[in-house]
């Protein structure tokens, strides 16, 4: 998975993670990749993390998408549906070739 891809994937469940932890074991990486990744995207703005101000775990924050982080995420959306769209076409090309290759269907 590269970078772009593990932020958009990090961007479209910030909203509803209630831990780095829980984030981590949703996406499949280490809790280190999500921090790294999480402060990255805080840095740039896409992210604004507060803390639970009523819970009594005072380390728990809660990740928001920004109104710079929406378009982003929507941006790397496009840029996800492109190249998997050239991908597809690519092994349609390659399936059609062996399909003319070998004469089956």
């Amino acid at each position: 998975m590269s970078n772009e891809e593990l932020e958009l994937v990090i961007l479209k469940h910030a909203n509803t993670a209630s831990s780095q932890k829980s984030l981590a074991d949703e996406i499949g990486f280490s809790v280190g990749k999500i921090n790294y990744v999480l402060k990255a995207l805080i840095n740039k703005g896409f992210i604004k993390a507060e803390r639970f101000i009523s819970s009594d775990n005072k380390t728990k924050y809660k990740y928001l998408l920004t109104d710079e982080g929406i378009k982003e995420k929507m941006h790397l959306t496009k840029k996800f549906i492109v190249r998997k769209k050239a991908e597809y076409e690519e092994l349609q090309k390659e399936l059609e070739a062996d399909t003319l290759k070998w004469g089956t269907k």
